[in-house]
């Protein structure tokens, strides 16, 4: 990034200049921005990728949660695209605003999906009964940190945007 002194005014007896980023011309704005969303789509494709390496060690449990595939897959194909369009506005406010939605949408599905965090299953006979309050108290509490983190992300962006004066 390359900074210029301009707009010199006056003030209580002192020129004061302000620093500004210099104009970048198109084809640089327009290269950037395709080297942003390459990068961006390459990392959610090995994250894909790595998704289904994993769910094929989750494939067996498929029969005894219906839905656990569809759940799974629409999580993962929103973060990642929450993902893909934070790095696209990567050095601007909406990446910091993408953050956020995307702890948000960690702590709102995890709340949905899991309801209550206590499951009743039977199997073979047998009734289970598993609680993961424990491990929806946890996740929720880590997204919590997920969002404090964008929202500080956010303020520390706005403040280095913030033009001040360089007093002469």
């Amino acid at each position: 990034m390359k900074f210029t002194f301009q707009h010199r005014f006056f003030r209580m007896g002192r020129w004061c200049f302000l620093m500004v980023e210099e104009d970048k011309n198109t084809r640089s704005l327009a290269r950037e921005l395709a080297f942003k969303a390459v990068k961006a789509l390459l990392k959610s494709f090995v994250f894909y990728m790595l998704y289904l390496f994993v769910w094929s060690f989750f494939a067996q449990f498929e029969s005894y949660v219906p839905g656990l595939r569809q759940t799974a897959e629409n999580f993962v194909v929103v973060y990642l695209s929450l993902g893909v369009f934070g790095d696209i506005f990567s050095d601007t406010v909406f990446q910091c605003l993408f953050n956020v939605a995307r702890a948000l949408f960690v702590m709102g599905y995890l709340i949905l999906s899991v309801k209550n965090g206590v499951f009743n299953l039977t199997y073979m006979g047998v009734a289970l009964t598993v609680d993961l309050r424990f491990f929806l108290m946890a996740a929720v509490l880590l997204s919590l940190l997920g969002l404090a983190k964008a929202m500080l992300q956010a303020i520390n962006y706005v403040n280095e945007k913030a033009e001040l004066p360089f007093n002469l």
